[in-house]
């Protein structure tokens, strides 16, 4: 299995970490965001689960609880770990146990649990108190997975929307070289820090990556219904979101009213090597 090598990731200009008004601000549409945020691949989850050591499950930042309701349906039982109220509470109302904390000061009051996970989320948690604190709660072999869905745009869905944030929304972060550069080596200094974190606990295996590969096809509809979902969107004037929305779905008209986009399910996962 491919493991990640060390001493290779580089510190941004600002943690993602340190950015809280947006980790915080996906609960404005926590609804919305269940609904239209991708789900995970299903050979992802259950890999995750035979090779974990039993069927216990923390979702660190569960958000809306959509990657604990795949590993409630693998037969896990899940307890979710979520920061914003808002989207916790969704996620109770869908069936998941939840408690409202960051995990770096959540209190874990002797519970421990066969793995820790967390689907899109672990890049807004400190990496070395998170991956401390992974280690302080999980059984000796058991696992922790944390993982992304990276999109690869086609060329043409790149170029429509690029030119249209650059005309509706000037210096958005969601301009033509952000849209470009939306791919596994973009992600790559994030899950290289994600990794030297893991080894400097000392209490894990080294860190290996797994990668899945899946597409999704989305019509207009469903491709404007998650944009407003995602963190720069969030907290766009909704008359500028408004704007956006427009250009981009016009750009999807030109298209053919739908496209299909290349996904891989990035997993970093370490195995716990016993108690520290």
């Amino acid at each position: 299995m491919p493991t990640l090598p060390p001493g290779q990731s580089r510190p941004s200009a600002q943690e993602l970490h340190r950015q809280r008004q947006m980790a915080e601000s996906f609960g404005s549409d926590a609804e919305r965001y269940d609904r239209a945020r991708p789900r995970y691949p299903d050979a992802m989850v259950d890999r995750i689960v035979a090779a974990s050591p039993g069927p216990e499950v923390l979702d660190v930042g569960c958000g809306t609880g959509i990657a604990a309701r795949q590993f409630q349906e693998a037969g896990c039982r899940v307890l979710g770990v979520e920061p914003d109220a808002r989207m916790a509470g969704v996620a109770r109302r869908f069936g998941v146990e939840a408690e409202t904390a960051t995990f770096e000061t959540w209190d874990p009051a002797g519970r421990t649990f066969d793995a820790v996970v967390a689907g899109q989320a672990w890049h807004w948690i400190d990496p070395v108190a998170g991956a401390a604190k992974a280690a302080q709660v999980l059984r000796p072999g058991g696992r922790l997975a944390v993982f992304w869905n990276v999109p690869q745009l086609p060329a043409a869905v790149v170029e429509a929307f690029a030119t249209a944030y650059e005309r509706v929304a000037p210096g958005s972060p969601f301009g033509r070289e952000t849209l470009t550069k939306q791919s596994l080596d973009r992600n790559q200094p994030l899950l290289a820090k994600t990794a030297d974190a893991i080894r400097g606990t000392g209490g894990f295996g080294e860190p290996e990556q797994w990668r899945f590969d899946w597409e999704w096809s989305y019509t207009r509809a469903a491709w404007l219904d998650q944009m407003p979902t995602h963190g720069p969107l969030t907290r766009l004037p909704p008359d500028r979101l408004t704007e956006v929305l427009e250009s981009v779905g016009a750009a999807i008209d030109a298209m053919g009213g739908c496209f299909t986009v290349p996904y891989t399910t990035v997993t970093v996962v370490a195995e716990r090597s016993g108690v520290t």
